[in-house]
C-alpha cells in the first residue's frame, strides 16, 4: 500500500504542476492580444494622420485649380473689356472682373494657409511614423518573448503529461478511478494526508473512528469535509520507522 500511496502522491504532484503551468501560461494569450490591440491602435492613429494629409492635399489641389480657372476667366473678361461699346456694359464687366480678382486673392490667401497646414500635417505624420516604428519594435520584441514563453510552457506541459502517463500506470486501478473522479471536479488537490486526526487538505478534523481505521488499515478513504482521498501519515512510514 505504501508504494501505491507514494505513486498516488506523485501523480497529484504532477497534476498540480501541470495546473500551475497552465494557469501561468493562460496569461500569455491575453497579454499578446493586449499588445496586438495597442499596436493596432497606434497603426490606426497613423492612418488617420495620413488620411488627413491626403484630404488637405485634395483641398489644396482643388483650390489651386479654382484659382487657375478664375485667373483664366479674368483674362478672358479683360480681353472683352476693350470690346465693350457702351459705358454700362463696360462698367458691369469691370465690376465682375474686380469681384473675381478679390475672390482670387481670397483663395490665394487660403492657399497659403492651407499649404502651412499641409506642411504641419506632413511633419506630424513623420513624427508619428517614427514613434510607431520605435513602439512597434518594442512591442514585437515583447510579443516574441511571450510567444517563446508560451511555447516553452506548452513543452513543459507535454513533458509532464508524458510523465503523468508513466506515474499513473503505477497507481492502483481503484484508487486511480476515484482520483480521476475527484480531479474532474477541478479541486485544487485530490489527495490529503491525515495527521493527528486532521485532514491536511481542508484542515478539518475527521471522525475519530475513521482516523483510527486509517491508522490500523493503512489504507485510504474519503474525507467527509472535502471529499479528497485521504490516508494516515503512518501509511507512508517504512516498517523500520514504526
Amino acid at each position: 500500500m505504501r508504494e501505491k500511496l507514494k505513486a498516488l502522491a506523485e501523480l497529484q504532484k504532477v497534476d498540480l504542476e501541470v495546473a500551475s503551468l497552465r494557469k501561468a501560461a493562460d496569461v500569455h494569450p491575453r497579454q499578446l492580444a493586449e499588445l496586438e490591440r495597442e499596436l493596432g491602435t497606434a497603426r490606426s492613429a497613423i492612418e488617420a494622420e495620413r488620411n488627413r494629409v491626403m484630404d488637405i492635399e485634395r483641398q489644396k489641389t482643388t483650390l489651386e485649380q479654382n484659382i487657375t480657372d478664375e485667373k483664366d476667366k479674368v483674362k478672358k473678361w479683360e480681353a472683352r473689356l476693350a470690346e465693350q461699346r457702351s459705358t454700362r456694359e463696360y462698367s458691369a464687366l469691370a465690376r465682375e472682373i474686380d469681384i473675381a480678382k478679390k475672390a482670387n486673392q481670397t483663395m490665394a490667401d487660403e492657399l497659403v494657409e492651407l499649404s502651412k497646414t499641409l506642411g504641419a500635417a506632413r511633419e506630424a505624420v513623420k513624427a508619428k511614423e517614427a514613434e510607431f516604428a520605435a513602439r512597434q519594435e518594442q512591442l514585437s520584441a515583447r510579443m516574441a518573448e511571450l510567444r517563446s514563453r508560451q511555447s516553452q510552457a506548452e513543452g513543459q506541459v507535454k513533458e509532464l503529461e508524458n510523465k503523468r502517463a508513466t506515474v499513473s500506470s503505477g497507481v492502483d486501478a481503484t484508487l486511480l478511478r476515484r482520483y480521476e473522479t475527484i480531479r474532474k471536479k477541478r479541486m485544487p488537490a485530490m489527495v490529503g494526508v491525515v495527521l493527528g486526526g486532521t485532514c491536511l487538505g481542508c484542515r478539518m478534523n475527521v471522525p475519530p473512528q475513521l482516523y483510527n481505521n486509517l491508522r490500523v488499515s493503512l489504507g485510504t478513504d474519503v474525507c467527509p469535509s472535502c471529499n479528497r482521498i485521504i490516508y494516515a501519515v503512518e501509511a507512508l512510514e517504512t516498517p523500520a520507522e514504526k
